[in-house]
């Protein structure tokens, strides 16, 4: 399928989260730093964060940041086929960056061939413009029940004729479990196709698993490429799951916190201040009742209505109105904005079951969901002292309307947005990416009552991350055994 013949590398992970997206990231650079063009690829993608790609397109989030590594522009041909689930059962179809339709999960198999020609049509094209494509495959290859016309994983590794890497997590345990049944579970074809093991997450002794290894190579014929350590506080963007740990911080001052709701959305606007050394940030799960705090964030949603139930639910409504009536600050993005309006209506049944459910109530406009979705990369300033600059994007479908917009809380593209109400104590925006901008950043900081003491820059540390990320890769893979499919590999390393 590949008439160029690009060089091109597939990471296939035997579970979700094994380190599919880190290592793609991490090879981007490395390749990106020794002059090649190189640009990453990933055929079909399940989640909820996402970003707006230099075309006017959505992508997985993932994705922008493997495109950052290398060097690029986030472009929809990175990430053709984005699942974005609004219920258990049913999603959002994005294909080649524009919402096409929301389908369950046996219409979208049998939507699964044309889906493939357009995986296949960005393919072709980016293997006309790059060096080396590094492909990244969703879930597991072994996932049996999703094998037939699969476009995730093997399906296409076989349709382009593209080799793998299997790479599993050792540090939830049965990684050699994890390799001989993916491999067990594989054709023939695939499995000759898989050219080694990335064990992802190590931490201990490497003496003792030598012999672990040793049985490995010798029971499946194949090389174990690499032993990845455990690297503690990685500032990258998650493609979907939450992050595993809180991030320890002797110097926090000021206390922030946001629900998990069940459809959150983008939930990587928050890691400026998970990773801020003076903000203590947690997220706070199901069935966890929110703590004391200085600032509540409201993140985004794929199902605002439903996720506004389960707020209720939860208890949420009443913490806020308490934390409000102490002094605290509160902060709606995207869906969390659309929570905080008198109303919300989907009269097409676009998130869910059509109807209108009335929202949080503090902020005086109404949200109306429609088919179009918004998407746009933007910049501008906020409206707060001092004027500091922000900018990000902006991902959904609803139309908000209402006296509260009279009294922004930004302007993106020369354009109001959000809401400030009139007490100063609620801030509501549209824009994702929120906290990036180190101005930004500071004034919403000072704004929830704390003016920090030192510098952070999110995007600088996002970058600092990306090279330590690759600096341990290139240390710890054998980039000798990959020479054949990575060009720009120096094979005496």
């Amino acid at each position: 399928m590949n008439e160029h013949r690009t060089p091109s590398l597939m990471i296939q992970g035997c579970t979700s989260d094994a380190g599919k997206s880190v290592l793609v990231t991490a090879l981007c650079r490395i390749l990106h730093r020794r002059g090649v063009r190189v640009a990453p690829f990933k055929p079909q993608n399940m989640a909820l964060n996402s970003a707006v790609t230099v075309d006017g397109g959505e992508i997985g989030r993932a994705q922008a940041l493997q495109a950052l590594a290398a060097g690029l522009p986030a472009h929809s041909d990175f990430n053709p086929v984005l699942l974005k689930p609004a219920t258990d059962k049913r999603a959002q179809v994005i294909i080649h960056g524009q919402a096409l339709r929301d389908l369950d999960a046996l219409d979208y198999h049998a939507y699964k061939p044309l889906a493939m020609a357009a995986v296949l049509e960005s393919w072709q094209r980016l293997c006309a413009q790059y060096e080396c494509l590094l492909v990244e495959g969703a879930g597991s290859p072994a996932e049996i029940n999703l094998r037939d016309r699969d476009i995730a994983n093997m399906g296409f590794a076989e349709a382009v004729d593209c080799p793998v890497i299997l790479i599993a997590d050792i540090d939830r345990g049965g990684v050699f479990a994890h390799f001989c049944g993916t491999l067990d579970l594989l054709s023939a074809s695939e499995q000759a196709r898989v050219k080694g093991f990335v064990i992802n997450r190590f931490r201990g002794d490497i003496g003792l698993l030598e012999s672990g290894l040793s049985w490995l190579e010798e029971r499946t014929g194949k090389p174990v490429l690499g032993v990845l350590p455990y690297l503690h506080g990685l500032y990258l963007d998650a493609e979907d799951a939450l992050p595993r740990q809180t991030e320890n911080k002797a110097a926090a001052v000021l206390r922030v916190v946001s629900p998990v709701y069940p459809r959150i959305a983008n939930h990587n606007d928050l890691d400026p201040l998970r990773f801020h050394p003076e903000v203590d940030f947690r997220f706070v799960g199901p069935n966890d009742p929110p703590p004391a705090c200085d600032l509540i964030v409201l993140p985004g949603s794929k199902a605002v209505q439903a996720d506004l139930a389960w707020l209720r639910a939860q208890g949420w409504e009443e913490a806020i109105r308490r934390h409000l009536r102490y002094g605290g600050k509160l902060i709606g993005i995207c869906g969390g904005l659309q929570m905080l309006g008198r109303a919300l209506h989907d009269p097409l049944g676009l998130e869910g079951v059509a109807g209108s459910m009335p929202g949080l109530g503090w902020l005086d406009y109404e949200t109306q969901l429609a088919a179009e979705k918004t998407l746009e990369n933007v910049s501008g300033e906020l409206l707060l002292p001092g004027s500091p600059a922000v900018g990000g994007y902006t991902i959904h479908m609803g139309v908000t309307r209402g006296a509260a917009l009279a009294s922004p809380a930004a302007v993106l593209a020369g354009q109001p947005d959000g809401a400030l109400s009139n007490d100063g104590q609620i801030l509501a925006t549209y824009c994702h990416g929120l906290f990036d901008s180190p101005p930004a950043l500071t004034a919403l900081l000072a704004w929830a009552g704390h003016r920090p003491t030192e510098d952070f820059d999110p995007r600088q540390r996002r970058e600092n991350d990306i090279d330590r990320l690759a600096d341990a890769v290139e240390q710890h893979l054998n980039l000798r055994l990959l020479a054949e499919w990575l060009p720009g590999v120096d094979e005496r390393r």
